[in-house]
């Protein structure tokens, strides 16, 4: 199901993880030749890529959404 990017944040590894509508977090790296994202690696980039969509497989596998993202986003909300 197509999702769009809300936010990102880094993971323990400090690979990028993007934050979907959805609430569901989808690793975006930029690891050439195999995954070409080189919008990962900048803050412009990931900037210019907010609201563009990804294929959410959590999404279409039925999967709950990531409690710790949609904690973020719902208490940006209630925040104004």
């Amino acid at each position: 199901m197509q999702q769009k990017i809300i936010g990102y944040h880094q993971d323990e590894l400090g690979d990028w993880v993007a934050e979907l509508a959805c609430h569901h977090g989808q690793h975006v790296r930029h690891k050439p030749p195999f995954v070409n994202r080189p919008w990962v690696v900048s803050v412009a980039g990931r900037k210019k890529m907010l609201n563009r969509v990804l294929n959410c497989v959590r999404c279409d596998r039925g999967e709950a959404a990531n409690e710790q993202i949609k904690a973020k986003y719902c208490q940006k909300t209630e925040q104004g």
